[in-house]
């Protein structure tokens, strides 16, 4: 069973939420193994993986082909996909519009964007549309060239208007909601006082689950080291020694090696003598037995016909498996 709007929900006050950021195939299919109940396509795949200095220049186009990356994977976690830079801004009707869209195309489960007050009314359309929102306070990166870079968000009196704009974004029937970069006490607050589950980053752990950028919690972002991301695996530093290793192979004629090749199998093997028939070595020969010989073969379900790509890939299909239950 796949994780719905309605079992987030549910864990209001009762589980923790963990969500990580994905943005195609293989990780999706990686992270599912691992349990993760909520993914995020998020628009921080402009700075990851396009290389983008903000998340400014992505646009619906790309976040369709990379949620649609995701969803191949046939996911048991629900899926979210940002909206874009100008997408949901320049009115209730173009919102609807692109958030059809996104979903239609990409098979993504929900739709998030970011502010508040002044987005309530797209907000309202898309949800009476049947599109399930997860609305976004706090820091709201697409607005970095108004905001001058990425400070903290909701200090002092700012703290009570970010408060009512939750307020707002639940009435309009957003099912969660992103707290990004705010202090730890005003995250407590806001998560007090609604109803639906918030997902801090940078908002402490009063919040109802939390999120992080894959790649800063894989360590595969070097040069970002923010104090609220956490480590928990170094793969850059592997990447980087696997291919280092890999190259110095290629350059020394290690690599490929003798059972990295393939050999012509099609060639008919020469008569055997009848006086063969009578050698003691006939009857321990692999031949004599339907056996096939393994010289050049390679590993087993290797070919000169192996589907490098997709499902098949290995050989013999894998034996299925079903998945558990996310415990509703």
């Amino acid at each position: 069973m796949r994780w719905t709007t309605r079992d987030i929900r549910q864990r209001k006050g009762r589980d923790k939420i963990p969500v990580l950021t994905c943005y195609e195939y293989s990780m999706a299919k990686l992270l599912d193994q691992a349990g993760v109940p909520m993914f995020l396509v998020g628009d921080s795949v402009g700075n990851v993986v396009l290389g983008y200095e903000t998340t400014v220049p992505v646009t619906v186009e790309q976040m369709i082909h990379h949620a649609s990356a995701v969803m191949r994977a046939r996911p048991q976690a629900l899926v979210i996909v940002d909206m874009p830079f100008l997408s949901f801004q320049v009115s209730p009707e173009k919102a609807l519009e692109a958030a059809g869209r996104m979903i239609k195309e990409s098979g993504a489960d929900a739709v998030k964007l970011e502010g508040g007050e002044r987005n309530v009314e797209a907000i309202r359309r898309i949800v009476e549309a049947g599109i399930p929102v997860c609305g976004h306070l706090g820091l709201t990166p697409q607005s970095v060239l108004a905001l001058g870079g990425y400070p903290l968000q909701g200090k002092g009196e700012e703290g009570d208007r970010l408060l009512e704009e939750a307020k707002m974004l639940e009435a309009a029937g957003c099912f969660c909601l992103v707290l990004e970069k705010v202090p730890e006490a005003l995250a407590q607050r806001v998560t007090d006082a609604i109803g639906i589950p918030t997902i801090g980053i940078g908002a402490g752990a009063g919040c109802d689950g939390q999120v992080l950028v894959l790649h800063d919690l894989l360590g595969l972002t070097p040069d970002f080291q923010p104090r609220f991301v956490k480590r928990y695996a170094e793969v850059g530093e592997i990447v980087i020694e696997a291919a280092a290793r890999y190259c110095a192979e290629v350059r020394q004629g290690v690599f490929p090696g003798k059972e990295h090749g393939y050999k012509d199998t099609s060639a008919t093997p020469p008569a055997e003598k009848p006086s063969d028939a009578k050698s003691p070595r006939a009857k321990s020969s692999p031949a004599s037995k339907g056996e096939t010989s393994s010289a050049g073969r390679g590993a087993p379900g290797d070919s000169d016909s192996d589907a490098h790509y997709g499902p098949g890939r290995s050989g013999a299909a894998p034996k299925a498996t079903k998945k558990k239950s996310p415990g509703r």
